[in-house]
């Protein structure tokens, strides 16, 4: 009984991740096309104004820099990292699971993270909503490396626990964005100040991604997902 109902819910998970996953990578590829113009003044960076002209020449051309690489890499890994995941690619195209797999941690590990932890000192919000996003980017590129490393060491279970884990941190980027548009949308926290509502968001981008990735660990979602590559 239960290894059927396990059968059912990796197919249901499977599914419903893949269209999330589409879904809000194609949305991501929409966020960035405006940035492909190169104006300063538009979007996300019209609330970097002060930084982009009223400071530093070298500081803008580096937040310039990192951002255009945080933003254009965001893409690569949602959709390399989602790949991982699946079952066909892992036993039947074995080879495109580990280049993809290579992609997608060279990218975070080189591009990714060190960009948004660049970014981070100048977040939005204040100190707390900084320090969010500082911790983020570090524990990101932490577990990015740690999967990389277990998968070394032919540590399949614990690579497919922590590969989890990164790809829930790499799905903050969505969640960060999905969270804004529901509140301008439908009018949410109008009693809270800008600076509030993105503290708080700075913590729920990713604090529950993490927590849900825990959850699926707990009960056994990577086994689960590995069982052929252990029985062979």
């Amino acid at each position: 009984m239960f290894p059927v109902l396990w059968k059912e819910k990796l197919a249901f998970i499977k599914i419903l991740g893949t269209f999330l996953v589409f879904f809000f990578t194609y949305r991501m590829l929409i966020i960035t096309v405006p940035y492909t113009t190169w104006e300063i003044n538009i979007d996300f960076l019209f609330t970097k104004q002060k930084i982009l002209l009223g400071g530093q020449e070298w500081v803008r051309n580096l937040y310039l820099s990192v951002f255009y690489l945080h933003i254009f890499s965001a893409p690569i890994v949602l959709l390399a990292g989602a790949t991982q995941f699946s079952r066909t690619l892992m036993y039947e195209k074995a080879q495109w699971h580990r280049n993809i797999g290579k992609l997608y941690v060279g990218v975070i590990l080189f591009i990714s993270a060190p960009s948004g932890l660049v970014m981070s000192f100048y977040a939005n919000g204040n100190i707390v909503s900084k320090f969010s996003f500082v911790f983020l980017s570090s524990l990101w590129w932490f577990v990015t490396f740690w999967s990389y490393k277990l998968i070394r060491e032919k540590k399949v279970i614990l690579h497919a626990n922590w590969m989890l884990r990164s790809y829930a941190l790499t799905f903050s980027a969505i969640t960060l964005r999905l969270y804004m548009f529901s509140i301008s949308k439908f009018d949410l926290l109008n009693t809270w100040t800008d600076i509030e509502i993105y503290v708080m968001l700075s913590f729920m981008s990713w604090i529950p991604n993490l927590l849900l990735a825990e959850l699926l660990i707990f009960q056994g979602f990577s086994k689960k997902l590995m069982q052929k590559k252990i029985k062979a």
